[in-house]
């Protein structure tokens, strides 16, 4: 790992069954079990794989034109079964509207390709979570 490629966080309890999430750049989130409106682990998932799509669709069609609107919808099920507890298959739903014209028009023509683009390329987190990145654990 170097210095250029390395991303990190760091999570400490502020509660029980609540944590906080820290970046080095000071951000900082409140997590927990979702016992309260706190967001739960697998919502922060699902939030970084929209979320990291949702930037890549935003560069890529914001060039031709600014959306009207824009809202990213992510879903799975939560399963428990001889694999574990992990997730069905994820489904992120887009839902951009452009304006009228010609600016529209390519910004439109261009959506499709935008989110394969993420999905085959660019999303670092939607492309981990498909190609099965090893997770280390250890305790010092």
């Amino acid at each position: 790992m170097s210095a250029e490629t390395v991303r990190a966080v760091s999570v400490d309890r502020v509660g029980e069954r609540r944590f906080r999430a820290r970046n080095v750049r000071g951000g900082e989130l409140i997590f927990g079990e979702g016992e309260d409106a706190d967001f739960t682990p697998v919502e922060l998932l699902l939030t970084a794989l929209a979320g990291c799509s949702a930037i890549d669709v935003d560069y890529l069609t914001t060039r031709r034109a600014e959306p009207e609107s824009f809202e990213v919808d992510v879903r799975a099920d939560k399963l428990s079964d001889e694999a574990g507890n992990h997730l069905g298959p994820i489904e992120v739903r887009f839902t951009v509207r452009f304006p009228d014209g010609p600016d529209g028009d390519r910004a439109r023509e261009m959506l499709p390709t935008a989110l394969r683009r993420s999905h085959d390329r660019l999303c670092t987190v939607s492309r981990s979570v498909e190609l099965g990145t090893p997770v280390t654990m250890v305790a010092d």
